[in-house]
């Protein structure tokens, strides 16, 4: 063999091994969002996610890489994009949300799946049970029994005697329909009227809030929803307009000047997966995984949007509340 030939074949091995080694010291991590990317920047889960990966030694481009999809609110887009995700072979994949987590299911049984709001994974398929998913895909559910009725409650605290409540229903959004069947039930035993208005896009709103201010609604209830999240700047002003308080379940919306929320941090959620990803990446199998549910609730208000309303909280909301927006 010429020395010229031997030295390319030493070259050739040389970068072949630093090549495997890169790779075993950058796992990829996959993130499928169904927003354009700067809709989810401006709600900070993809940050929470990169701050608690940062929280257990993991930063991004030096100890692991992301690869991005984003459907651009095109949820007809998600089945391709995971098929494109998966064929890119990531370590691991996070599903924001459920739309996400069944496309991805549909197209890969091995590649491990995190998702940060999970709802009804059982009834859909994508796991076995909450202590022991059984499968690849495992992950945060938000969605807390017993919540929607209490945000009726508080509605009808900041609106004493409401008797005609509006329901924002996402009907596209897994998480959705467990919320409004409770809703529904608890507003039968409170003797509250509950003038639904469905949406499946930002676009329609507008004309939801029209519907509630047409059937006279005393006050909203916008239900936990990661297409309604990502719209929070829209409903705050079609509720402006309209002067209709409106009570959320995710305090990004209070942020947006909303009035008031009562529910999951979401923020905590999406630290959350980074938890499971690390275990993931030393090891662990999504199987053995127990999905997580989160342990507390937090309450936001908005004294702006109040005072542009002509509302007072009453001090007892005020002495509870663990932000307030002056």
């Amino acid at each position: 063999m010429r020395r010229r030939d031997f030295a390319f074949l030493v070259c050739a091995a040389t970068m072949a091994t630093r090549a495997l080694f890169a790779q075993a010291r950058s796992p990829v991590v996959g993130w499928l969002g169904f927003p354009t990317k700067d809709a989810m920047l401006s709600v900070e889960f993809w940050g929470q996610f990169l701050s608690g990966m940062g929280e257990l030694g993991h930063v991004e481009g030096q100890d692991f890489k992301m690869l991005y999809r984003f459907a651009e609110f095109h949820a007809d887009r998600l089945p391709q994009l995971a098929l494109e995700m998966v064929q890119l072979k990531p370590d691991v994949i996070v599903a924001p949300a459920t739309d996400q987590a069944v496309a991805l299911r549909k197209a890969t049984d091995t590649i491990p799946i995190v998702v940060g709001a999970l709802a009804d994974p059982v009834e859909l398929g994508l796991i076995k049970s909450y202590a022991q998913p059984g499968g690849n895909l495992t992950g945060i559910m938000p969605y807390v029994s017993g919540l929607p009725t209490k945000q009726l409650e508080l509605a009808r605290e900041l609106v004493p005697g409401a008797t005609r409540i509006g329901l924002l229903d996402d009907v596209a959004d897994p998480k959705a329909r467990p919320q409004r069947q409770e809703i529904e039930s608890s507003a039968q035993k409170l003797e509250i009227n509950i003038i639904p208005a469905e949406v499946r896009t930002a676009a329609d709103i507008g004309q939801a809030y029209e519907t509630f201010s047409t059937g006279g609604a005393e006050i909203v209830v916008v239900e936990q929803s990661g297409m309604l999240v990502y719209a929070k700047s829209v409903i705050a002003e079609a509720a402006a307009a309209k002067k209709l308080p409106t009570l959320y379940g995710y305090h990004q919306h209070v942020e947006a000047g909303g009035l008031i929320s009562y529910g999951v941090d979401l923020d905590w959620c999406y630290r959350r997966v980074a938890y499971y990803v690390d275990k993931i990446l030393k090891g662990a199998k999504p199987a053995d995984l127990p999905v997580e549910f989160p342990t507390t609730l937090e309450l936001w208000i908005n004294q702006k949007t109040a005072k542009a309303l002509g509302l007072k909280f009453p001090p007892t909301l005020l002495v509870r509340a663990d932000k307030i927006i002056e």
